[in-house]
């Protein structure tokens, strides 16, 4: 699999799919995924963001470095503690692969260790890669894996996690995540939803990858899960600049204090979200920054909630692409979240 990631950082376990499948504008894609085609079997078009919305990742960037830094300096101890210089890192794809690699940054530096650190699709609906398991678990003991991610929205990634790992006995099936709003990984950096700047781009801070792609007809049985590569945005690629930034704010004294988990349900808010505003299907709401962001950079929503229409200091880029895009930015007291992404099924129009 091509990417602008430097090989020693991390190990691609997916198939190069580029010029298999024409991506799909998001309006196109959003009709055919609630006509019922699986997210994974199509791709959505990526575009260039507008000079305006990069200086807000700029500055979102600079804000909240020394935030990231701390909550990977704090989970990259966590996992240290249980699994030792055995730890393999598993980031699901995409959004956990730049975590898995400043996790693996971070343990290097302050423990002089090597870690191995492999990325593999997991895709709500189908599971997680088996071939890439197989892969994984030929070459490393079943406890010493640790799955990573960027955030937890309302969980259903931890679920399918849960649900595949059924399989596979003696892996620890929680995730390990920088940001735990919906308080339910095994471990995490923080459980206050806070801004990961990765979140704001799409493949030009993701080693200009795709999202993951399953489609039988394109995927055999022996092959990993796929993504595309974007060739076209090498000029413009930021994900080693987001790294570096970050890394430079490590701080190799920090000793992980044992914070007790939130009482909050994040689920039942996310359910009251739902029936509050009509939404008959609880996946066309997406609450946390992370998912708010990708609702924005890659479907159609109707609107935006936010706990605030004066925090520019986490939901500014957040304004910028609802004001870009014209959707709509309400205040609703969010409990667990900062933002919150709602899709209207296109049904009800």
């Amino acid at each position: 699999m091509r990417t602008s990631y430097r090989p020693e950082d991390v190990d691609i376990l997916l198939k190069d799919i580029t010029g298999f499948i024409q991506p799909l504008e998001n309006q196109e894609r959003e009709k055919y995924i609630q006509q019922g085609v699986h997210y994974s079997e199509m791709l959505p078009c990526e575009h260039a963001p507008s000079e305006a919305y990069l200086k807000t990742f700029y500055d979102a960037l600079e804000r909240y470095a020394p935030i990231t830094a701390e909550a990977t300096g704090i989970l990259a101890e966590k996992i240290f503690q249980e699994k030792g210089e055995d730890t393999v890192l598993v980031s699901l794809a995409r959004a956990g692969t730049p975590v898995g690699i400043l996790l693996k940054r971070y343990l290097e530096q302050r423990h002089s260790v090597k870690i191995k650190h492999y990325t593999i699709s997991i895709i709500r609906g189908k599971g997680i890669d088996k071939n890439a398991m197989q892969y994984i678990l030929d070459r490393h003991k079943p406890e010493s894996i640790q799955f990573v991610d960027g955030w937890t929205g309302k969980g259903a990634i931890q679920r399918t996690l849960l649900e595949a790992m059924q399989n596979y006995p003696g892996i620890d099936p929680l995730l390990a995540v920088l940001s735990d709003p919906a308080h339910i990984a095994g471990k995490s950096g923080t459980y206050e939803d806070f801004l990961i700047a990765s979140s704001c781009l799409n493949s030009t801070v993701s080693g200009l990858i795709s999202r993951t792609f399953y489609r039988s007809d394109i995927i055999g049985k022996s092959d990993f899960h796929g993504a595309m590569y974007y060739q076209e945005f090498e000029a413009i690629d930021l994900s080693e600049k987001f790294l570096s930034e970050i890394e430079k704010y490590f701080d190799f004294s920090l000793i992980p204090a044992d914070t007790p988990r939130p009482s909050a349900d994040a689920l039942a808010e996310t359910r009251q979200i739902a029936e509050q505003f009509g939404i008959a299907d609880i996946n066309l709401v997406k609450p946390s920054i992370g998912e708010a962001t990708r609702v924005l950079l890659r479907r159609i929503p109707w609107k935006i909630l936010v706990h605030s229409l004066d925090d520019t200091a986490h939901l500014g880029h957040i304004y910028q692409l609802a004001d870009e895009k014209h959707v709509s930015v309400e205040v609703y007291p969010l409990q667990c979240y900062k933002a919150c992404g709602l899709i209207r099924n296109l049904a009800d129009n």
